[in-house]
């Protein structure tokens, strides 16, 4: 079995004439309160990494740290160009290049990447609190969300549209 994790980056400022480029926009004080918290979810639930694959750009590497900081931040990290403004086929050919030991991949990155990744991998449920889950997920994927997606594989290089299961989607809003 292989657990994909995906993080958004937490809040970060809106872009307007007086914010630095996209790549190096920063937290809010939100972001930087939701960060931790989400690291905190991730450590109680057991959603504990083998490696992260991270964008290079301010937010995620903030929010990573933020987040690490309370799951651990001794786990190996690479930060990958190719995810930052990346579509949902882009990242699934990322993932299907990890190799066969890692178990527990997390990614952290942006929308719209993430929410459609998920969308295209995440299978329907029959079970009502997947649905319910799932539902949420294709409402938004919010700032700081972390998507938990089962596969029943051996290799990630056998991971293909709609054959994860949803086994969590957390918000912060849902950790009030």
């Amino acid at each position: 079995m292989k657990r994909l994790l995906l993080l958004r980056h937490a809040k970060t400022e809106d872009i307007n004439k007086d914010t630095p480029a996209d790549r190096e926009r920063v937290l809010t004080e939100r972001g930087r309160r939701d960060a931790p918290r989400i690291g905190r979810a991730m450590d109680v639930k057991g959603y504990l990494p083998d490696l992260v694959l991270c964008s290079p750009s301010t937010r995620t590497r903030q929010t990573l740290e933020l987040a690490a900081a309370e799951f651990g931040d001794n786990v190996p990290t690479r930060f990958v160009e190719e995810i930052y403004d990346a579509r949902a086929s882009e990242l699934i050919a990322l993932i299907r290049d990890v190799p066969a030991e890692v178990a527990r991949l997390l990614l952290v990155g942006h929308n719209p990447g993430f929410e459609d990744v998920a969308r295209t991998l995440v299978k329907k449920s029959v079970d009502p609190e997947t649905r319910a889950l799932a539902a949420m997920l294709k409402e938004k994927f919010p700032t700081c969300a972390l998507a938990v997606v089962d596969f029943d594989i051996e290799d990630w290089s056998d991971i293909a549209p709609l054959t994860g299961e949803l086994r969590d989607f957390t918000r912060p809003k849902d950790l009030d």
